[in-house]
């Protein structure tokens, strides 16, 4: 379900129109996350990082209302949720395409991930949106690198999706940290929602246990 947003009452709206005229209005953050507890997690009860990860995203897209809004021309919809759509690589070593909604619930939210990584990787399509959708959000994992930045792939000026990339998992001090990425359209997403969607993300990471 989408929700029509009220350009005249939007307290966005002037920077919507002008960020709307940019021909690169996009643009990406990076930081660092810390990742201990995850590792923990994973040495004692076989937690994937992998799909905390994953869920971890789902919360911080779901805990920022800007981050489900998508605007058609000039008309900016707002979605109750999207779909984490993400890839997965295949034993073919190239990669297709996952579709998984969102649950604030990890034990179930996990189970799905599992099923729908399985169910991607054995594809023989990539399944890519055609553009017919927007009620997506875009991840990506790059767990070679532990990267500094990193940009993504765009459409063009009109492509609002939201992009999430993160990379490799390291050794920092006595703990772990990872590398993330928020890619936005500047015409929904200000610097303030940014920042609320990584610290929604870090949050969900600290708050995963053996009983979610």
């Amino acid at each position: 379900m989408a929700t029509r947003v009220d350009l005249s009452t939007w307290p966005r709206a002037d920077q919507f129109r002008f960020f709307r005229s940019y021909d690169r209005p996009h643009y990406a953050t990076s930081v660092r996350l810390d990742m201990s507890h995850v590792m923990r997690m994973k040495a004692d009860h076989g937690l994937s990082p992998y799909r905390a990860a994953l869920f971890a995203i789902g919360a911080g897209i779901h805990g920022v209302p800007e981050l489900l809004m998508r605007f058609r021309g000039d008309v900016v919809w707002a979605h109750d949720g999207v779909e984490l759509s993400f890839t997965v690589p295949t034993p073919a070593g190239s990669f297709n395409y996952a579709y998984l909604p969102f649950d604030p619930d990890f034990s179930r939210f996990d189970q799905m991930a599992q099923a729908e990584i399985a169910r991607a990787a054995a594809e023989t399509q990539l399944d890519a949106n055609n553009g017919d959708r927007d009620d997506l959000a875009y991840l990506s994992c790059m767990p070679w690198l532990d990267y500094t930045s990193i940009n993504n792939a765009l459409s063009g000026p009109d492509d609002c999706i939201p992009r999430v990339s993160w990379g490799k998992i390291v050794p920092k001090g006595s703990g772990f940290e990872m590398a993330m990425t928020l890619e936005v359209h500047h015409a929904l997403v200000d610097g303030a929602q940014v920042g609320a969607f990584f610290q929604i993300v870090q949050e969900a990471l600290l708050g995963l246990s053996a009983e979610n």
